[in-house]
């Protein structure tokens, strides 16, 4: 079987509007921690999340069509331009019909709604902007980026709450194998840091609680309360070995390993051992034809929620054996936030970064162990490490469980 490639990524977050400036801060322990911006958080108890500073979409699209893109469509064109960029595609070389793009979203437009439903309860029915359908659709970051870049091959996004941006790469990865396409987008872009966004997972009880100054989230630590809602997006250009080969690219590293399943057990708790979880790492893995010692790094889910820490800990547990407690995990949710659908995306570019740099990235806010989440979770500070290997694990509400394993390229 052909191996699929990585050869270009783009990412956007609240650590930086491009993926080095990103991944310069997430080595040094930097937190996009900070107050909500986007509204008045005043009658809210959660008054924190990681969003994007000062985000101007006119530096990258004229204004007139940043008016008819929702938030995460505009963080998907800059992560997407970028990716692009970097791989060196020339359309007017390509076939566009070989060429798809698979970028996916948790919530999609969720703030264009929220805007247009008080217009509308305001003013009438005719105060509804006529971009809201092409705002709020999931699948519009996907079209957005056919449309600016001419690819015209499969194009939609696949919607699995936190894990939509890893089985997005992991669908894209099966059509690139199956001679379907040469060449996909593919990613994950979320902008969830609205009212209804925020007050949705506040009542369901999975936010931090703690104030701007706080040191949250605390992925692994006893004393986590939550995760922190985080926005952004993270996009791939992956590529058949032969296509990539046959234009001179530049490969950044091989997309070696995919799978997805189910817990079927609750639609918002974990299951309590981990089972999904670990199916999906251990079948990642067997995919790939990788033995379990043979991984140097894992980017956990590692939301800082009391069940996802301890049954992400035990599923790692039950994939690797007395292997896990030497196997460094970190979550760079600590410092990116919970970015919903893009959150793996991200997270897999951090692993393959790790990869090139052969540096862990840490798991920052860590001070008190829990005897539940008792492997190397590389507090604090991050740490030089030969690295070959890397898994990036998201699991979402519904018990979907999405498992990546990137390689250095050889």
């Amino acid at each position: 079987m052909e191996k699929i490639v990585v050869t270009g990524m783009g990412s956007i977050c609240a650590l930086g509007e491009n993926t080095n400036e990103i991944w310069k801060n997430v080595r040094n322990g930097v937190s996009g921690l900070g107050p909500i911006t986007q509204f008045d958080p005043t009658d809210f108890r959660v008054k924190i999340a990681c969003e994007i500073k000062d985000f101007d979409p006119t530096k990258y699209l004229h204004k007139k069509e940043t008016r008819r893109r929702h938030r995460h469509q505009l963080l998907s064109y800059v992560a997407v331009n970028e990716a692009v960029s970097q791989s060196g595609l020339d359309i007017a070389n390509e076939d566009p019909s070989r060429m798809g793009v698979i970028i996916s979203s948790a919530v999609g437009g969720l703030g264009a709604l929220e805007e247009n439903v008080r217009a509308m309860m305001a003013g009438g029915y005719r105060r509804v902007s006529p971009f809201l359908a092409p705002m709020l659709m999931a699948n519009g970051a996907a079209a957005l980026a056919g449309i600016d870049h001419g690819f015209q091959g499969p194009s939609f996004a696949v919607l699995s709450a936190c894990a939509s941006g890893e089985d997005g790469i992991g669908v894209a990865w099966i059509m690139l194998r199956a001679g379907l396409m040469d060449v996909a987008i593919t990613g994950g872009a979320d902008a969830v840091v609205t009212e209804l966004g925020m007050a949705a997972f506040d009542r369901i009880g999975a936010l931090s609680l703690q104030g701007p100054d706080g040191m949250v989230p605390k992925p692994f630590d006893k004393n986590r309360d939550g995760f922190v809602m985080g926005e952004g997006a993270g996009i791939f250009v992956l590529e058949t070995e032969s296509h990539a080969k046959a234009r001179g690219a530049e490969i950044i590293a091989e997309l070696a390993g995919f799978t997805s399943t189910a817990d079927a057990f609750h639609i918002t708790a974990p299951h309590g051992e981990g089972a999904g979880g670990s199916r999906a790492m251990t079948g990642a893995l067997s995919i790939a034809g990788i033995n379990p010692d043979e991984v140097d790094y894992i980017n956990a889910h590692g939301t800082g929620t009391m069940l996802n820490d301890i049954a992400e800990t035990q599923a790692i547990k039950t994939t690797f054996g007395k292997k896990a407690y030497q196997i460094p995990v970190s979550s760079t949710k600590s410092m990116t936030g919970h970015m919903m659908g893009a959150t793996g995306a991200m997270e897999t570019i951090l692993c393959i970064k790790a990869i090139r740099d052969n540096v862990l990235p840490p798991t920052i806010n860590y001070e008190t162990p829990d005897p539940d989440c008792d492997l190397d979770y590389v507090p604090n500070e991050a740490r030089e490490k030969t690295i070959s290997v890397a898994m990036s694990n998201a699991f979402g509400f519904g018990g979907h469980n999405s498992v990546l394993v990137v390689k250095e390229y050889s």
